[in-house]
């Protein structure tokens, strides 16, 4: 594997380094497969360039974690080895500390809030402040709204989570929000989630439906309680040697075509979010949908004082706060 690796980065590592010249594709690398949302708005992206520059700029898509992991591609992209690749906050905040605002529990009242941010002049502060850090953020993907699921009871407090065994993925911030709402937090691999619910090594998870449904994790953990504690989005970024050889007219092309990708990647997503429901509740799993977010919200805040550290979080907080109420949110 590492051998084959290193074979395809060869070609993608000489070529980056060189100036682009006219029909060179850009290299844009994807670890989830060839259908997944994400990845067909990078094919779209090629499409979109394809059409306007005549075939003078055009993606081509790695799909399938082809090019290593997220951690990996995120890297190659930093020192220009790589075009474009799209990740999630967990490698990112490694590299650019600001963007785990993003993750902080409940700081969204809706998926349509997560996406006006993400849209707005917030979420564009947020891609523009990688600069420094030899990315270019181009535009956020959705990852849909993470929620609580379990083998014992419905969740519609904190209360009831009390003394749970919850697995969560290897990351402070999600360490510490079960923490607050009473609950024990149990970091283990993606992977061994399905057999730890089977055997009681946890009590519960988290994630969003089409990771809970297409895990089958619903099989083994029947109450899936809508707590959507958290809307942290997928990024596409590109690097930032790859983007300054470009010419201004290169760039605006890019920047449209990547900007035109996200709504049908979210026509996408929100289609596989409603496939995924709808398997869910013909299995019979106890959707918990009137769940009190105001309760849960409350116990966030030591962890919001825990992460959020510097003036310029701070600020994004509150700018993302300030618009809660328009989307039926109470304002912090």
């Amino acid at each position: 594997m590492i051998r084959r690796r290193s074979l395809l980065l060869a070609p993608l590592l000489l070529s980056a380094c060189a100036e682009r010249k006219g029909a060179r594709p850009l290299f844009a690398a994807d670890s989830q497969p060839e259908n997944y949302p994400t990845t067909q708005g990078l094919f779209a992206i090629d499409r979109l360039l394809n059409e306007r520059t005549n075939g003078e700029m055009r993606v081509r898509v790695y799909p399938g974690g082809q090019l290593g992991a997220e951690k990996d591609t995120l890297e190659i992209a930093v020192f220009g080895g790589l075009d474009l690749t799209r990740v999630n906050l967990g490698p990112l905040t490694s590299v650019v500390p600001v963007t785990s605002v993003l993750a902080l529990p409940f700081l969204f009242a809706s998926i349509e809030h997560a996406r006006a941010t993400f849209d707005g002049q917030t979420g564009r502060r947020i891609l523009d402040a990688m600069m420094p850090y030899g990315l270019r953020g181009m535009c956020f993907y959705d990852s849909g709204a993470r929620s609580f699921y379990n083998t014992q009871r419905q969740i519609r407090s904190p209360d009831d989570m009390a003394g749970m065994k919850i697995r969560v993925t290897n990351s402070d911030i999600y360490v510490a929000m079960v923490e607050a709402l009473g609950a024990n937090p149990t970091p283990i691999p993606f992977g061994e989630v399905y057999q730890a619910l089977i055997q009681g090594v946890v009590d519960g998870a988290e994630n969003n439906y089409p990771s809970y449904e297409g895990t089958r994790h619903f099989e083994a953990a029947g109450h899936y309680s809508l707590t959507r504690h958290v809307m942290a989005p997928e990024v596409l970024v590109a690097s930032r040697r790859s983007w300054d050889k470009m010419t201004a007219e290169e760039q605006g092309y890019l920047q449209a075509a990547a900007t035109e990708s996200v709504p049908i990647m979210r026509e996408l997503w929100d289609a596989r979010v409603a496939k995924s429901r709808q398997r869910v509740l013909d299995h019979g799993v106890s959707v918990v949908e009137n769940v009190d977010q105001a309760a849960f919200a409350e116990r966030m805040s030591p962890v919001w004082d825990r992460f959020v550290t510097t003036p310029e979080m701070r600020a994004i907080v509150n700018d993302v706060s300030s618009t809660r109420a328009a989307f039926g949110g109470a304002s912090d």
